[in-house]
């Protein structure tokens, strides 16, 4: 299996492509440039199976609807962020994006739980990730020992958690009794900036100092 970090959309958020010998793929947190997102795709002959959502900030979804338009698929979001889709005042594009308000279709796949993921040939283990936001999940692909962990964590630092329905404490936990767990060879590809490791983060995240 093979992945691509592209970032894209006003904040250059990481979306992620992960695709297989099939060349089937999935597109994780399509923020923008939805254009973009999709030249590559059939540039490189990949046929998206589902859409993932880490979580449903304006910044990680602005592309989906165009995306699921254009190759008919589905989209995965957790149960406590499946209105933020809908809802420009819960998805932040109301207070951040100055007038370009983001409203899309309902999901069509509610996660609810902790799970073993199966889309196509593809397996995930889905982790409840919240403190940056309620619904954020983690999807860890021990076939490749990659996690992607949207804003949960990044190389050096941690997500914020001051925004509605943030939670410092939360955020900690979740880092803490799901991500440190793996194994301290896997790649963290976060929602932002540039990929790191479970053992890195480990051994010198200032913000993970007493864990």
């Amino acid at each position: 299996m093979q992945w691509k970090q592209m970032p894209l959309g006003p904040l250059q958020t990481n979306c992620y492509i992960l695709w297989n010998t099939t060349n089937d793929c999935l597109v994780i947190d399509p923020g923008g440039e939805g254009e973009k997102l999709i030249q590559w795709l059939e540039n490189h002959s990949l046929s998206p199976l589902a859409i993932l959502l880490t979580h449903a900030h304006f910044d990680h979804i602005g592309a989906v609807d165009q995306m699921r338009d254009h190759f008919s698929i589905p989209v995965y979001v957790h149960e406590k962020e499946a209105q933020w889709l809908l809802d420009p005042s819960l998805n932040g594009s109301q207070l951040f994006m100055m007038g370009e308000l983001i409203r899309l279709k309902p999901a069509d796949y509610i996660l609810t739980n902790e799970k073993n993921l199966k889309i196509g040939d593809f397996q995930l283990q889905l982790f409840e990730t919240p403190g940056h936001s309620p619904g954020s999940i983690s999807y860890y692909v021990q076939e490749c020992g990659i996690v992607l962990a949207g804003d949960t964590l990044f190389m050096g630092s941690i997500g914020r958690s001051d925004l509605p329905g943030g939670n410092q404490k939360e955020l900690l936990a979740s880092i803490h009794d799901k991500l440190l767990t793996l194994p301290e060879d896997t790649t963290v590809l976060p929602g932002h900036g540039p990929e790191t490791s479970i053992e890195a983060e480990m051994d010198s995240n200032p913000f993970l100092n007493g864990f």
